[in-house]
């Protein structure tokens, strides 16, 4: 085998009873729940387990719960078996559980940073964004050039290289869906968010963020995480100072991350999430490498069986 690299799942692959079985089988799972709880002032674990979608959907709850989900399945994994991990990296909020692997940030300040994004881009209530699918880089180009008459727009994600989420003002983006019909898009899908993530309506927010950014306790990267804002792998704490408010604001280049990782030897992948959301986009950008997954105890078994066999 050769490299292996740890992916996390942002927003959207949030759902009620998340990390329930990691909380009731490992001790090191629970701490993590409590952490959270603790540091956030509310029942994550609660808001977890028995949460409504709707509740579940608020970003001031969808943050902390993704995260406190992922760290608890890692920590269930780390806890069973020794794997080896030479990059991480993580979707849009999926970037803070792939910090804490890295030892960049310890429990505590993961709760506490993620708790005070959420709250920050919780504000922003306006703008939209949309997924388009299946239009061409340059076809996107002269889409976004021309809506952005009516507007700001931007690319918000590159996903895959079929899928690229837009952001931004609600009449730009609604006429830049409209213009990618026309040019032959595949699907446009309007996604249910409360405001324009990745764009630079959230400028505010990062400011906001910024403020407890500074005041955190960062230390350098045990391996290098590969960042959301430029795809490049980071190591340095005070780098990753810079870039976390930036990614609020800035496009997930997720595309350009996976290439990145294939490049640089990684042929082995394994998703930690709620749902099974970027072992999808792998595939669809990627070939010859493995993809695995865990959002249960049940993936986590399965996962560490498969290794056993391998080493």
């Amino acid at each position: 085998m050769g490299k292996t690299a740890l992916l996390f799942t942002g927003q959207g692959s949030q759902c009620s009873g998340m990390g329930k079985d990691f909380y009731e089988s490992y001790p090191c799972a629970k701490q993590v729940y409590d952490k959270f709880n603790v540091v956030t002032g509310k029942s994550i674990s609660e808001l977890s387990f028995q949460g409504s979608d709707e509740d579940l959907r608020m970003t001031i709850n969808a943050q902390p719960c993704i995260l406190a989900m992922e760290i608890a399945a890692f920590e269930a994994l780390k806890s069973q078996y020794d794997l080896h991990i030479d990059f991480a990296a993580g979707h849009s909020l999926g970037e803070y559980a792939a910090l804490y692997v890295a030892g960049v940030i310890n429990l505590e300040a993961a709760a506490g940073l993620i708790n005070a994004r959420a709250n920050a881009m919780s504000k922003v209530n306006t703008g939209a964004m949309s997924a388009i699918i299946g239009l061409g880089e340059q076809e996107l180009r002269e889409v976004l050039k021309e809506a952005s008459k009516k507007g700001y727009v931007d690319a918000a994600n590159y996903n895959t290289p079929e899928q690229t989420v837009i952001t931004g003002e609600n009449d730009a983006v609604a006429a830049a869906n409209e213009l990618a019909s026309r040019k032959g898009a595949k699907r446009v899908v309007p996604l249910a968010v409360s405001g324009a993530f990745h764009s630079k309506l959230m400028i505010d927010a990062a400011e906001e963020f910024e403020k407890f950014v500074i005041k955190a306790e960062l230390s350098n990267a045990k391996f290098p995480v590969v960042t959301n804002v430029d795809a490049l792998p980071t190591t340095k704490a005070e780098d990753f100072r810079v870039k976390m408010p930036e990614q609020i604001h800035s496009s997930v280049k997720w595309v350009q991350t996976l290439n990145y990782l294939k490049e640089h030897g990684v042929d082995n992948f394994i998703e930690i999430g709620p749902a099974k959301i970027l072992s999808g986009m792998v595939r669809k950008t990627l070939k010859d490498v493995k993809i695995s997954a865990i959002s249960t105890k049940e993936d986590l078994e399965k996962v560490i069986n498969d290794y056993k066999v391998e080493v």
